[in-house]
């Protein structure tokens, strides 16, 4: 992957000057030379943004979207918690190994002030939390702008804002584009993606009725699935098939056993992330009394779909294209 040159200017006296000045109730004006502030949605809420230098990004499918658009150089570091898979296995581990770990634990508020971060990019209690004390209206108090993947926005209070998981992405580029000045070049990736996207579509089989599928996440007493407002959910869609949870309003939602059963799905997608491996949950699933009549276990009818193809990030074009390759060569009523 061929990454720009930086365009960044870096802090100069003068700046740092005025930062100290507005500190004390005093006017600024921006710097000569210093690119204008843009108003961009943040969810359901306009949001001016100057452009950052020194963005902190959580989890892999923040990082990809700065990646993809050739922003290595404003990303100040990156949060990345057990369950995702190695950067090193990453389409852009080159640019992780350009950037700075800053931990592995889950964000927070001390971790991206101490990181003299400028831009938090996250999802809406993904990344940030109202436990956690890590909100957009916590950072706006600091001084510390943010940006919300828009696929989170569904229940953010105060300022929703619905869209599809796949328009989500698209969106996101072109806001992410708009804030960092590199409107162009965010057109042109997401034409990209989306041409992907359509190509998926139009080979997808057309079987009546579609191939139902269970997405397994954990969970043992209750399983966790993917609702309507996931990546998963649109891309077993897009593949021709149906998530047998796709009515179910939320993001990751837990559901019973009973509910899988009565389903009856024909193929199983199991989540594949560092921390509980894909091979342990198929045999665990292979052992549930419970799940013997289940044709996707009696046909041995597992996909693996990788943690960052199922979070908001270029990676869920991977994934849709893996899963539609599955559905078109391996399933067989």
């Amino acid at each position: 992957m061929t990454v720009p040159p930086t365009w960044w200017r870096r802090a100069t006296p003068a700046v740092l000057a005025a930062l100290l000045l507005a500190g004390c109730g005093a006017e600024v004006t921006p710097e000569a030379g210093a690119p204008e502030p843009v108003t961009v949605a943040r969810c359901g809420e306009e949001v001016t943004y100057q452009r950052p230098e020194r963005a902190v990004v959580y989890e892999a499918g923040s990082a990809d979207k700065l990646f993809g658009l050739g922003l290595t150089d404003a990303v100040r570091g990156y949060v990345m918690p057990p369950a995702n898979p190695p950067v090193e296995e990453s389409p852009w581990a080159a640019e992780y190994a350009r950037v700075e770990l800053l931990s592995q634990d889950l964000l927070n508020r001390e971790l991206v002030v101490d990181a003299g971060a400028d831009l938090v990019v996250a999802g809406w209690r993904s990344g940030f939390s109202e436990q956690r004390g890590i909100t957009p209206e916590i950072l706006d108090g600091l001084g510390i702008q943010s940006f919300m993947h828009t696929e989170s926005c569904f229940n953010y209070p105060g300022f929703p804002e619905r869209v599809t998981p796949f328009e989500g992405l698209y969106t996101d580029l072109e806001r992410l584009g708009r804030i960092f000045g590199v409107e162009e070049r965010a057109a042109a990736y997401v034409g990209e993606l989306r041409a992907r996207v359509a190509a998926v579509r139009e080979s997808a089989p057309r079987l009546d009725p579609p191939p139902s599928v269970f997405l397994y996440d954990s969970g043992t007493d209750r399983p966790f699935t993917a609702g309507s407002q996931v990546p998963p959910t649109e891309i077993i869609e897009f593949a021709g098939a149906r998530n047998i949870f796709a009515d179910l309003e939320g993001r990751w939602v837990d559901v019973g056993w009973e509910a899988v059963v009565a389903a009856q799905p024909e193929i199983i997608v199991i989540l594949d992330y560092q921390d509980q491996p894909a091979e342990e949950k198929i045999a665990f699933l292979r052992s549930h009394p419970a799940l013997a009549s289940v044709p996707a276990i009696r046909e041995n009818r597992f996909h693996m779909l990788d943690f960052n193809e199922a979070i908001s990030g270029p990676r869920i074009v991977d994934g849709a294209e893996g899963f539609a390759e599955y559905v078109r060569t391996s399933f067989r009523r």
